[in-house]
């Protein structure tokens, strides 16, 4: 049936892999709703057009064009942000004299803070897109108010509890940290992705069931209604690839010949970097477990090294065909293939989700941000993964034996199991991220267009009956 398309929604996604891919998800499932769907995007990391002809996609300077922003710096960020301003504003003034109320919102990455400005200057009602866990974003509000509660920590504190925020330890942080304090610059950006501004809902990759208590504590902090829909991946009615790096998709053919729940497959996201003396401590790890592998080692992702070169000499020959080393993989299609037993991840929210919804344990080894929250989150409350505690050869040879010929790594893979079936009965009709959806979809529908001098906004708080006001965030 040929759906009639009245209003346009703008997406302004962050242009790293972990916040891109959200945000397309999120544009797939608003345009199988019935909306036209706009992309305004940095030049940077732009999307693959082709992979979503249905979309109109609209180009934005970020003054990017000879400097390396592969690893995102606060001081990037910002350039970023304030780079995108005027390239935004100019084209929404241009779009809303064309389309007139046709314009229902614009939806942003909360790392794309400078859209509030914008929309606020132009009377466009907008809605943040986080992109992070409840569990993370609730860590950070919690330390804003007081941090000198929290730093600076003796290295003694590390594995002590960080107050008010069970189960985080002092090395759960997720702050970049300086001699046991997180600066004040790093501080304020936090602020600043956290403030959702006159934003007048928040839109999240979580189910209700999994986050439950975190997204009421955080409702009560910003009261603005949240629509949480998650997990895009399983609520797209048909994925298009979103990835920025060409995927190796013959590690598949080697999946099939391997046997079920044999092979753990490593990844540490599309970001993160590690040093040689990682890399080679994982290889000789990894051989000697004698367990089936398929290690993905992204170019870049070797502090001084293009790609697998730093690996110890004659490893791939001594693995044999044991072992799968590629560059990049395609990872919703590895983690759901029978033969993946593990997944060995930074804890990146997205390879979180997709570990959980194809029913695969973790062991956790997260580097930066809200990477070391979701990791404490899937060992302590989840209890869907292993923490590996010391990045040594012989540590990660027990952690992966443990996790894929154990007992207590059958009990892992159990509860996994039954953390799948709340996933699916989220996304069946009736189910929380199915009614919420439809939430979301009548409210847009019912913005106006230009938003007048700040007024009530009211609508649907999750699955409850109770109206929200519109508000700037607490302090």
């Amino acid at each position: 049936m040929k759906i009639e398309r009245k209003q346009s929604v703008v997406l302004v996604p962050c242009p790293y892999q972990g916040h891109l891919t959200p945000m397309l998800q999120l544009g797939s499932i608003l345009y199988s709703q019935g909306f036209s769907v706009i992309v305004a995007h940095t030049q940077y990391n732009a999307p693959n057009y082709s992979n979503y002809p249905q979309f109109v996609f609209h180009s934005m300077d970020d003054g990017f064009q000879v400097i390396d922003i592969s690893f995102p710096s606060l001081e990037n960020l910002y350039s970023m942000n304030e780079n995108c301003k005027v390239h935004l504003r100019d084209y929404l003034v241009t779009m809303m004299e064309e389309v007139g109320n046709e314009l229902a919102c614009i939806v942003y990455d909360n790392v794309m803070f400078f859209v509030d400005d914008v929309a606020t200057q132009l009377k466009v009602p907008t809605i943040v897109l986080s992109t992070f866990s409840a569990a993370f974003t609730h860590s950070m509000i919690t330390i804003f108010p007081q941090p000198e509660k929290y730093f600076p920590f003796e290295d003694s504190q590390l594995l002590d509890p960080l107050p008010d925020l069970h189960p985080l330890r002092y090395k759960d942080v997720p702050f970049f940290v300086i001699n046991n304090t997180v600066p004040e610059a790093a501080l304020e950006f936090h602020r600043a992705i956290c403030d959702i501004g006159s934003s007048v809902a928040t839109i999240w990759n979580t189910m209700q069931d999994l986050e439950s208590s975190m997204l009421l504590r955080l409702q009560e902090h910003y009261k603005v209604p949240f629509f949480p829909i998650g997990p895009f991946h399983k609520m797209v009615p048909l994925a298009s690839s979103t990835s920025l790096l060409e995927e190796d998709n013959s590690c598949i053919e080697w999946l099939d010949r391997q046997a079920p729940n044999s092979v753990l497959y490593v990844s540490l996201g599309s970001l993160a970097t590690i040093d040689d003396k990682e890399l080679i401590e994982t290889a000789w790890g990894l051989a000697n477990s004698e367990q089936p592998f398929l290690w993905v080692i992204r170019p870049g992702s070797i502090s001084g090294f293009q790609c697998a070169e730093a690996l110890p000499d004659g490893f791939e020959e001594m693995i044999g065909e044991r072992g799968r080393i590629v560059k990049w993989a395609p990872q919703k299609q590895v983690l759901a293939h029978p033969a993946i037993g593990g997944f060995y991840t930074h804890c990146g929210w997205n390879s979180m989700l997709e570990s959980i919804s194809e029913q695969v344990p973790m062991i956790c080894r997260p580097i930066i941000a809200d990477q070391l929250v979701n990791a404490r989150y899937l060992t302590q409350i989840y209890k869907v993964g292993i923490e590996l505690e010391v990045i040594e050869r012989t540590v990660i040879e027990k952690t992966i034996m443990k996790l894929m010929l154990s007992e207590e790594g059958k009990d892992v893979k159990k509860r996994v199991v039954d953390m799948k079936q709340n996933i699916v009965a989220a996304m069946q009709i009736g189910g929380t991220s199915q009614k919420n959806l439809k939430d979301l979809i009548d409210f847009i529908s019912v913005l106006p267009s230009r938003l007048p001098p700040p007024t009530p906004v009211v609508g649907a708080i999750m699955s409850s009956n109770h109206t929200s006001s519109k508000c700037i965030r607490e302090s």
